[in-house]
């Protein structure tokens, strides 16, 4: 007797201690999210009243007299995918071949992630309205008249590619070159393109750090969508679950 229930209590244990690591893990999530956002909102606050910190000078003027051939060049390369109309035509593109792929959820995850994350941008951008670094203080690649914080470059980069990122994370074979090669094409915009924004004279740091935040709290919210669209899709494909 005392054998055959040992088996379904170290199953309930088992169902127990799952379920309490998953709770931890969505607590630690759900700190982070707060935690990111709250100081995206403290740094947007002293945006508004401050056109650039000391902090951001020094550090773009650094970054600037930095002696590396080639530098300028690599630079404007990492941020032409963001200049203009490319991002909206790269991102349909991207969507449209998602679904030609019969990948709906990536798809409509996609157009929320990177579409979305432009409007919010677009909005807080009008809100803060602090001007783009002066031709006096930095060197600048070219003149802006649009707002500065947060960058629309950076945004655009991290809920983009950040969510290809995942996506590639979690669909392609594991272990395999394909996924390896797909991770880092997607991972190394997003690392490099504050870098250029700043190199550029076109946002200060403390712009690209907030569009750091700002991305990854959209991105986090675009993924959390993904995954309950995938679990409602895969619902649906159930036996007994399609609708006539």
């Amino acid at each position: 007797m005392m054998g055959a229930e040992t088996p379904a209590i170290e199953s309930t244990k088992r169902r127990r201690l799952q379920r309490r690591l998953a709770a931890l893990r969505l607590w630690r999530a759900e700190m982070i999210y707060i935690l990111a956002l709250a100081a995206f909102a403290a740094l947007a606050l002293l945006a508004r009243h401050a056109a650039y910190f000391d902090w951001d000078l020094a550090a773009a003027r650094t970054l600037q007299n930095l002696p590396v051939p080639g530098l300028f060049g690599f630079m404007r390369a990492v941020s032409i995918i963001g200049d203009g109309w490319n991002p909206y035509a790269l991102a349909a593109l991207t969507v449209a071949l998602l679904l030609a792929l019969r990948r709906r959820s990536e798809a409509m995850g996609l157009l929320f992630s990177a579409g979305g994350s432009a409007l919010v941008n677009a909005l807080i951008k009008t809100l803060i309205a602090r001007p783009r670094p002066g031709a006096d203080l930095v060197a600048v690649f070219r003149p802006l008249k649009s707002q500065s914080f947060p960058s629309g470059h950076v945004t655009f980069y991290v809920c983009y590619f950040g969510f290809l990122f995942f996506v590639a994370f979690a669909l392609l074979p594991r272990g395999s070159l394909l996924r390896r090669l797909a991770l880092g094409a997607a991972a190394l915009p997003v690392t490099l393109v504050g870098l250029s924004r700043v190199y550029l004279g076109e946002h200060w740091p403390s712009d690209a750090l907030g569009a750091y935040l700002l991305g990854g709290v959209w991105l986090a919210l675009s993924l959390d969508l993904y995954r309950r669209w995938k679990e409602r899709a895969a619902f649906r494909r159930q036996p007994g679950n399609q609708q006539s």
